[in-house]
């Protein structure tokens, strides 16, 4: 019984970052997913270097003219 309790506590408690980064501003397209692709396989550890590196590139780096 407290497992039925547990399991979808923990389901949610892992999709957390899956739900922040899809709603987050700071990517988008492909670098999105692979941020999402990487929490889910990573899952906690990949979140905390979201927050802290993303985004990885920014449009500022382009060469101006």
């Amino acid at each position: 019984m407290e497992m039925l309790i547990l399991l979808p506590i923990l389901l949610v408690i892992w999709l957390v970052p899956v739900i922040m980064i899809g709603i987050s501003d700071r990517t988008r397209g492909n670098e999105k997913i692979a941020w999402i692709l990487l929490v889910i396989f990573v899952s906690w550890f990949a979140w905390v270097f979201y927050l802290l590196l993303a985004p990885l590139k920014t449009d500022d780096a382009s060469p101006k003219q």
